[in-house]
């Protein structure tokens, strides 16, 4: 059965109802991300501080949360999740938490700018602690959060999506190395890179089912400009993409040998690319696809994190 759609009778409870509008689905990937960043720290033989990881894992998973609501909040504003009959949830078409009457627009857009609001003083706590680069980090990744969704930008909708969601990601496991690192480095970039590919492909195949949607709300997203049939090609390419940075850095002496063990899940990706190839415009077959993107993303970010922490 598939899964159902949140109500205000089953979401009765505020705190749940709250939790649910932050699609806690995708909050995985940002786990996967702070502990592939922390781990990066501790390959280059940083002493990691275990408070200072919790809370950044804490507040980076606050922020994504902040930024899913925000999403929710101006799709909700443009009509596109309202007009999405083709959804995969809980995977696209936002968390309906608007659309079903569980919040109101206000109500999420209060709640979404109120998580965004209180990573603000948790980064300043914890550039106390680190760097004053932090704060450079931290900011980045607020706005790119915001422009994702929100006009005069609005990233998505320009075809942006993709390299806004792999910037953002690459922040995250920069700046979870940088708290406990407290310098620049690239090791985390070396690491983080590839993650931040795959994440993005998240993104690009869950618009194939949101494409009617996207293109009556003037959402230019790639799939949208491509069509189908032809963005469905981009799907492999990202992960090819993903995957060979991953093998240059191995072999550039950025990453341990070990890390090698992190291309596996790329036989998942390569399931998830023929999943798409055969059913790009019928979007109630992508859930398995989805599925297994999300999978080979976080199977792929845990394994380089495991490689960098045995191979310290």
């Amino acid at each position: 059965m598939p899964p159902v759609e949140p109500s205000l009778a089953a979401l009765h409870n505020p705190v749940l109802r709250h939790f649910a509008a932050t699609r806690p689905a995708f909050l995985s990937v940002t786990f996967v991300g702070v502990l592939l960043g922390v781990a990066a720290a501790a390959h280059g033989g940083v002493a990691v501080s275990p408070l200072l990881a919790t809370v950044t894992l804490f507040f980076a998973l606050v922020a994504h949360g902040g930024a899913n609501v925000l999403n929710d909040y101006y799709d909700a504003q443009n009509g596109t999740d309202a007009a999405n009959v083709d959804r995969v949830f809980p995977f696209t078409g936002g968390s309906r938490i608007i659309q079903n009457g569980v919040m109101t627009t206000a109500e999420a857009g209060r709640f979404g700018f109120a998580l965004m609001a209180a990573v603000v003083p948790a980064g300043l706590w914890l550039t106390s602690v680190s760097a004053s680069g932090l704060i450079g980090i931290g900011l980045a990744g607020l706005v790119i959060a915001w422009a994702y969704s929100a006009p005069p930008l609005h990233l998505v909708a320009r075809g942006l999506g993709e390299a806004a969601i792999t910037a953002a990601w690459l922040l995250v496991v920069v700046g979870s190395d940088y708290v406990q690192r407290s310098a620049f480095d690239f090791a985390p970039v070396a690491a983080g890179l590839g993650f931040a590919l795959l994440v993005a492909n998240i993104l690009f195949i869950n618009q194939f089912p949101d494409l009617r949607a996207d293109a009556a709300a003037g959402k230019r997203t790639v799939v949208v400009r491509l069509g189908p049939a032809a963005a469905r090609h981009g799907y492999a390419l990202i992960a090819l993409l993903a995957y060979g940075w991953v093998t240059a850095m191995v072999f550039a002496g950025n990453l341990p040998a070990a890390a090698l063990a992190s291309l596996l899940p790329a036989a998942i990706s390569l399931k998830a690319a023929a999943g798409l190839a055969r059913h790009a415009a019928q979007p109630p077959a992508l859930a398995p696809a989805i599925k297994m993107t999300i999978l080979a993303t976080s199977l792929h970010g845990l394994l380089l994190a495991a490689a960098l922490g045995f191979a310290r």
